[in-house]
């Protein structure tokens, strides 16, 4: 050993490679918030699935017509499971197929 050199004690410290994944053992938090997307509808039931439509966002017949005619298409963003549901529910009693992402 050199002279000038003293000995280091690594007692303790973390020197990386020793627990090497403790970030993957972290649980992923649970998804709070959701989207909900129109899969397909019945076209003979497509102006029940616009009014429904209508009733949960702020649009008017025209743009709630348009979207509904894009299917698949995001119909809701953001909104808690328990919205999410509501809408899928009455999305599928109008005769249209959605989904929660």
């Amino acid at each position: 050993m050199h002279p000038l050199m003293q000995s280091v004690s690594v007692e303790g410290v973390d020197l990386g490679g020793a627990q090497g994944g403790s970030a993957k053992t972290e649980e992923k938090a649970e998804k709070t918030v959701f989207d909900v997307k129109l899969e397909k509808f019945d076209a003979g039931t497509k102006i029940k699935v616009i009014k429904e439509v209508r009733a949960f966002t702020s649009l008017g017949l025209k743009e709630a017509k348009e979207m509904v005619e894009k299917a698949p298409v995001l119909v809701k963003q953001s909104v808690t499971k328990e919205e999410a549901n509501e809408i899928i529910e009455k999305i599928k009693a109008a005769g249209g197929v959605a989904v929660m992402e």
